[in-house]
């Protein structure tokens, strides 16, 4: 096995520990290597140091340090002529291939920037909006954009944009830290509602207080803690936590009780829309439906996205916006009637 040795005279870059040696290495050979090069395309120090910016004094002492960390000469040397040695010109084949390596990474980093998009991109959502929202969308932007593999985490606690990795999260409500850019999408409220059998049989509520007198099925977040309910009362926010029958910790399970005439349940709009303006779902206490919560697309810095970030964000955002306003018209033909006139019709 290679190890890394430095002696009197030189430098020997080992792959045993490569951190270590590659930062003696360019600490001591980083701009002999680059005046090198100088001198060896324009087959002149006074040319080399014009292209560098720096004067020929300045490239001779570089190119003696490397020669002297090297042990070797790397150039032949009259009055009027510079020539690479033997020893030289391999030097120079090998270095040739590391700077040829060097503008590939850096094309492809350019490349990501400014060219097709493609890679890997990983996404975080909530679970109920990334299953009902995000995901159904996800088979379009993958025929708009073949070459980007999309990776889709579905977890209600915030995304850690470090730790997992994550190029864009979707958040809903206030977004708390200032380091996240949170580009907004669209809005939903919270609505009361229960099954039409539901109501035929039992009624709806007229007032909060009487909240107390019907059947209610409660959500539980991941964190343990079961979601209260909001409503608006003379223009201030109000909470409440029903005494459940039934709780869940899945917004479908949720769903599905109301649907099956087990009680009322408080859930986002997008979530139950469609069962609203079919009336299979009718709305409680419209009058104190609280205000809009905010839905947002995040990511981390707005500078150097590359190319598959910026495509789904602006991808996202449109097709979001859209389906907001196409299905808020049939929602909102609904939202705020009196309960009485849903039951009839």
């Amino acid at each position: 096995m290679m190890q890394a040795a430095i002696s009197n005279h030189g430098v020997r870059v080992g792959l045993n520990d490569p951190a270590p040696a590659l930062s003696t290495c360019f600490s001591t050979s980083y701009a002999g290597i680059i005046a090198f090069m100088a001198v060896a395309t324009e087959g002149s120090f006074a040319r080399a140091g014009e292209r560098l910016g720096i004067g020929r004094s300045a490239v001779c002492r570089n190119v003696q340090k490397l020669e002297t960390q090297l042990s070797t000469r790397l150039f032949s040397r009259t009055t009027r002529s510079t020539h690479l040695t033997r020893e030289g010109e391999r030097f120079f084949e090998h270095c040739n291939r590391g700077v040829a390596h060097l503008a590939e990474a850096m094309n492809d980093m350019l490349d990501l920037r400014q060219g097709p998009p493609r890679g890997l991109l990983r996404l975080s959502a909530p679970v109920e909006f990334g299953r009902k929202l995000v995901a159904p969308l996800l088979s379009r932007f993958a025929q708009a954009y073949p070459d980007i593999a999309v990776d889709l985490m579905l977890n209600d606690r915030p995304a850690d944009f470090v730790g997992d990795q994550i190029d864009v999260a979707f958040r809903s409500g206030r977004i708390e830290d200032s380091n996240i850019i949170a580009r907004p999408l669209m809005t939903t409220r919270m609505v009361l509602c229960a099954s039409r059998a539901y109501a035929e049989q039992r009624g709806l509520p007229a007032t909060l207080e009487a909240l107390s007198e019907h059947d209610c099925i409660n959500f539980r977040h991941a964190g343990g803690t079961v979601s209260e309910w909001e409503f608006k009362v003379d223009g201030r926010v109000r909470k409440y936590l029903p005494a459940a029958r039934l709780t869940f910790n899945d917004a479908d399970l949720v769903l599905q009780a109301m649907l099956d005439g087990r009680g009322l349940a408080q859930m986002a709009e997008f979530q139950v829309r469609g069962h609203l303006a079919r009336h299979v779902l009718v709305e409680a206490l419209p009058q104190h439906m609280p205000d809009d919560r905010a839905h947002y697309i995040c990511y981390l810095c707005r500078q150097h996205l590359p190319a598959r970030i910026r495509v789904f964000i602006d991808f996202m955002t449109e097709q979001m916006r859209a389906l907001d306003r196409d299905e808020a018209g049939g929602y909102h033909a609904v939202a705020g009637r009196n309960p009485a006139e849903m039951l009839a019709a």
